[in-house]
């Protein structure tokens, strides 16, 4: 038998309207003071009225961090860590896509004043016990909900990770309600975001498990089978549930098998070029399978199978026909598909895998060896 550990969220609530009772949710760990960490798009929707009010009518006290932003820098997460402080919250609701949940995650850890953010980055630095964290996602995509990992943007092209258990959430409320009112390009950029998380924990060299396995298959089943229908339709609840759940089960999946090439020269795009993540993920997705085809095969075969309707696989190299499928996928959805569309120059193309061969605790998980020359390769194709 594989030896393995696997850790994950302590609590999920995978319910339609389950985001309406978050009050008692919250009363039941011991909040009373919830700071509520979200992005100033989500506040200026009106999503967070009603949650506001369950909250208030539930006997809460609550402070609203409404200031996150893609890729957070540091300063923001030190701003949601003061204002938690100065308001006397005693727990932590992150509400809305993975920006806002990874800062809710640092502000819960970091709200007692122990340590600073600068004493946690990489493995396992955190010390000591976080505040109660509830995390509610929006999106259909990170599963930050289910990870121990947060990202922080340190400069103008530059992230670190903190990575600890204490990041995991007491609870993650799934409510696919909450997802309706995202806008086509984002539900399917995150829905391929979730993808790659799949694909990549089914993969990993170093961690892959039976476990992670099992939810890296399920996960790409339920996206790759809804991920049209909630771009499509985005009222379509049955949809957006399945593509809820995918990516939870994806997070659960690569937060025990972690990601590889594909983050590792998404990074720089972000980093680089602030492309949103997701899309970042998906413009260099097809690209790195087709490098790494020659050590991954059978595993982009098995994935093939719970993937693609048997009948587009018979008399063909299943491996291939996902790769292809994938590759033109983003388009049929009507995201970008190449470099060039983002505006990003050629002549960036060395910077960009220079920058890319800096991520080696994600490149040392791929299941084939990356060079800069291999990495410079790679985004040629993409562009």
């Amino acid at each position: 038998m594989t030896a393995f550990t696997f850790t994950t969220t302590r609590s999920l609530i995978c319910e339609l309207g389950a985001s309406e009772r978050l009050g008692q949710f919250a009363i039941d760990l011991g909040i009373h003071h919830p700071c509520l960490v979200t992005d100033g798009g989500i506040a200026a929707s009106g999503m967070l009225e009603p949650v506001i009010e369950q909250l208030q009518q539930a006997g809460l006290t609550v402070t609203i961090f409404s200031k996150v932003v893609a890729d957070p820098p540091e300063s923001v997460v030190e701003q949601a860590v003061a204002a938690a402080q100065a308001a006397g919250c005693d727990g932590v609701i992150g509400f809305g896509g993975g920006s806002a949940m990874d800062t809710a995650k640092l502000v819960a850890l970091l709200l007692s004043g122990e340590q600073h953010l600068q004493d946690v980055y990489g493995i396992n630095n955190a010390k000591g016990q976080r505040r109660p964290l509830i995390q509610v996602p929006t999106t259909a995509g990170t599963g930050s909900e289910v990870t121990p990992i947060a990202i922080v943007t340190t400069g103008a092209t530059t992230k670190m990770g903190v990575v600890a258990p204490q990041l995991l959430p007491d609870l993650a409320v799934l409510d696919a309600k909450l997802t309706v009112g995202l806008p086509a390009a984002v539900t399917a950029a995150t829905g391929i975001d979730a993808m790659v998380h799949a694909i990549e924990a089914y993969t990993s060299k170093l961690r892959k498990n039976p476990y992670s396995d099992m939810l890296a298959r399920e996960a790409l089943k339920l996206l790759s089978s809804n991920i049209e229908a909630a771009v499509n339709n985005g009222t379509d609840l049955t949809a957006r549930s399945n593509m809820l759940l995918g990516a939870m089960l994806a997070g659960q999946a690569f937060a025990n098998a972690p990601v590889a090439a594909v983050h590792a020269l998404a990074y720089p795009l972000g980093g680089i070029y602030h492309i949103p993540h997701g899309l970042s993920n998906s413009l260099v997705l097809p690209h790195v399978m087709r490098f790494n085809l020659p050590e991954a095969k059978k595993l982009y075969s098995e994935l093939a199978h719970c993937t693609l309707p048997a009948g587009t696989l018979i008399g063909s190299d299943s491996a291939t026909t996902l790769i292809n499928w994938l590759g033109h996928l983003s388009g049929e959805l009507g995201l970008p598909t190449r470099l060039r569309d983002m505006d990003i120059p050629e002549d960036a193309i060395s910077k960009l895998a220079a920058d890319a061969m800096l991520q080696q605790r994600l490149l040392i998980n791929n299941p084939r060896e990356v060079t800069e020359a291999d990495a410079i390769a790679i985004y040629q194709a993409a562009w």
